[in-house]
């Protein structure tokens, strides 16, 4: 019998989330759940595995939410302090399940190493402090989680390389502002599409939505959602309502089946 093959979106803001603090734009006072969004994130589960790409400033807040007891491993995409910053509230994981496998680039592990050297300690480390289990990764080598196949997509943010994530018939894709032809193939024949869709203007370092909307026809996925959403945007509702039948803004706490 085929597994089933979750996939929860625990966060689809932007780096500063919505509402953004002290802000007065409409969309920070909406009282529409879906314009409420916490920084991006997925949570993958089969088989009695979680697997989370990114743990931004909102982990912790995201686990509680969605009533997660065990995470066998947490995926980054770059190291940016919207999607790692969470790193030391995976410690009720350590207390419960010994160390955890973190799969990144070794640039990654280079920064998280001098952002929380309390971490990475290895003479007279705080018996506290998180315990990770460091495997790196980059775009020329596959590996496995959980026994699925993980495919590295190399994307660029601005200048700074990011890796997005194919697993079976679903890519997740965040931070994009260009992806070279040969990465794109890796993308090519998947179902569910995940990436990144900013504002409506151009931005120097992530895809508007119009070019993800390109993205979309170039690879033609079954069904994509956008996530890495700005308040600028607008209102879920209202996106939601102009964009093609086969693609839709996530959200929070949004549940699909691959």
């Amino acid at each position: 019998m085929k597994s089933t093959f979750t996939v929860t979106f625990l966060g689809t803001g932007t780096s500063q989330g919505i509402p953004v603090i002290g802000s007065d734009h409409e969309v920070c006072k909406s009282t529409d759940s879906k314009d409420k969004r916490l920084r991006v994130s997925v949570l993958l589960s089969w088989d009695g595995f979680n697997f989370v790409i990114d743990c931004g400033p909102d982990f912790r807040q995201q686990m509680l939410r969605e009533n997660v007891s065990k995470v066998d491993g947490i995926l980054l995409t770059h190291e940016h302090s919207d999607h790692t910053a969470g790193l030391d509230d995976i410690r009720p994981f350590n207390f419960k399940h010994g160390n955890m496998p973190f799969y990144a680039h070794k640039r990654v592990f280079e920064s998280l190493r001098e952002r929380f050297a309390y971490i990475f300690a290895t003479v007279n480390k705080y018996p506290g402090a998180p315990s990770i289990e460091s495997v790196e990764i980059d775009k020329t080598t596959p590996f496995t989680i959980g026994g699925k196949k993980v495919i590295p997509i190399e994307a660029f943010h601005d200048k700074l390389p990011v890796l997005g994530f194919r697993v079976e018939d679903f890519t997740y894709l965040t931070d994009v502002k260009t992806i070279s032809d040969e990465e794109i193939e890796k993308v090519r024949g998947t179902k569910i599409l995940v990436i990144n869709a900013l504002r409506e203007e151009l931005h120097y370092s992530h895809f508007n939505i119009s070019e993800a909307l390109d993205f979309v026809e170039k690879v033609k996925p079954k069904t994509t959602y956008f996530t890495h959403i700005s308040h600028v945007m607008g209102f879920h509702e209202a996106v939601e309502k102009r964009l093609p039948k086969n693609v839709h803004l996530a959200y929070d706490t949004l549940t699909i089946t691959i």
